[in-house]
């Protein structure tokens, strides 16, 4: 029981930002509870606000603190569960699991907390940098973040290297003006340190005025300088955006070729196929209670689940798919019917693959038709549905729930007394559970 309650935890917290749906709940309340704490420690250095909801603030940093650490406890509780880590065992998994960095965060974030239980309210405020340390915790529910930050980590070299080259230019920048400028304004241009903050004001295109040249040849300098400025400070922008939108384009390629991969009619093939494949799947968005594909009507292609739930209602019974799953796949080697009125639960996001799109290019590339119909070919031979476009593998779970039904109805009718009578005229008929 305990395993249960650990695995459904770690579902819970680690699952939660792509996977789990109550747990995408969880996570949006703990952000709700990130951006509430970070504000009010703004709001509480303001003596007047502080002074009048003090009672308010103190009682929200409580309950946030009360959130954050139970959150804490309860991934270092599930962190051997985390493939990498298992190997560790129970107490070094959450050894090394409390090193890393989104760990350390979260222990800061609970620190306020745990140092007010013994501090008084005056000595708390010192650690008003800590609680706004809990911003970064976005991190760890913000794919988008994750990115920016994977990509500012992979190019850090680059950026090492361009701010080299800025503080090069800020150092001769700062030099020419001190020879320059050091005779006409000495209090400001007297030595090469002084002139470094009019270069770096300059380089950046700040300007505060606070300190400017005043001789011809100076003010030739810093209008070079201030050109200079615009082409620095554009490189490592230039290297974080160019490293940003690579790493979302090779996460959606990976969660993309990963839900094409997975399908069985797909699985035998080579990586380099199911790439192609994957470059195929075409964004759909369907809004909560809209309908994806209607039973009996023609099936032209398969859908894949990126985010959200649909329910397929076969007629007799309900099946509920979720992220990660596909469904229509027998669409892709002839024609076929819908065997199920797909209803969006919530708002979903789905990448379809057309039959068509499929089609050219498996003229294109004969041996990937020749692999996919093989396959096609096998599977066929061995379906009820020859029919339709819902494979054995997507109906199995269905047919489960058909079969427990059925089951229970004959379970009903065994525990009925063998003398049955007709129901009074008036009185409803039974209902059919088949």
């Amino acid at each position: 029981m305990t395993e249960n309650y650990k695995a459904a935890t770690y579902r819970l917290l680690e699952k939660g930002v792509t996977g789990d749906p109550f747990g995408r709940r969880v996570n949006m309340v703990l952000v709700a509870f990130i951006l509430a704490t970070v504000v009010m420690a703004l709001l509480d250095t303001v003596p007047r606000i502080s002074a009048e909801y003090a009672r308010l603030f103190a009682l929200a940093e409580a309950v946030a603190g009360i959130a954050f650490l139970t959150e804490y406890l309860a991934r270092l509780w599930v962190a051997d569960l985390h493939p990498p880590l298992r190997r560790f065992g129970p107490f070094g998994a959450r050894l090394r699991y409390a090193l890393q960095p989104g760990a350390i965060v979260d222990f800061l974030a609970v620190l306020p907390f745990i140092v007010g239980l013994f501090m008084s309210d005056a000595a708390l405020k010192a650690f008003v940098i800590v609680r706004l340390v809990r911003f970064l915790k976005l991190a760890r529910y913000s794919p988008a973040l994750r990115s920016l930050i994977s990509a500012v980590a992979q190019e850090r070299h680059a950026l090492i290297a361009s701010f080299v080259i800025i503080f090069g230019a800020v150092l001769v920048s700062a030099t020419g003006m001190y020879l320059v400028e050091r005779h006409a304004q000495p209090d400001k241009f007297g030595s090469i340190p002084q002139a470094m903050w009019w270069a770096l004001a300059t380089l950046t295109t700040v300007g505060y005025g606070d300190v400017v040249p005043t001789t011809v040849i100076g003010k030739m300098l810093g209008g070079l300088v201030m050109l200079m400025g615009y082409g620095l400070f554009a490189l490592p922008i230039g290297i974080v955006a160019t490293a940003f939108a690579r790493e979302i384009h090779s996460r959606e390629f990976v969660v993309t070729w990963a839900m094409v991969a997975r399908v069985p009619l797909f699985e035998d093939l080579r990586a380099t196929e199911i790439a192609d494949i994957a470059k195929l799947l075409r964004a759909v968005t369907i809004n909560t209670g809209e309908i994806v594909t209607e039973r009996g009507e023609d099936a032209d292609c398969m859908y894949f689940i990126a985010n959200g739930a649909v329910e397929a209602d076969f007629g007799h019974s309900r099946l509920k798919l979720g992220e990660g799953a596909f469904f229509g796949e027998m669409a892709m080697v002839g024609p076929r019917k819908r065997a199920a009125t797909v209803t969006a639960l919530e708002r979903t996001d789905l990448m379809a693959l057309s039959a068509s799109d499929l089609g050219v290019l498996m003229q294109r590339r004969p041996e990937l038709a020749e692999r996919i119909l093989k396959e096609a070919e096998e599977r066929a031979a061995t379906t009820f549905y020859p029919d339709i476009d819902i494979a054995d593998e997507e109906l199995e779970q269905e047919e489960a729930a058909l079969s427990e039904t059925i089951d229970q109805t004959s379970q009903a009718n065994e525990d009925e007394p063998e003398l049955f009578t007709e129901p009074a005229s008036g009185e409803d008929e039974p209902a059919d559970r088949s």
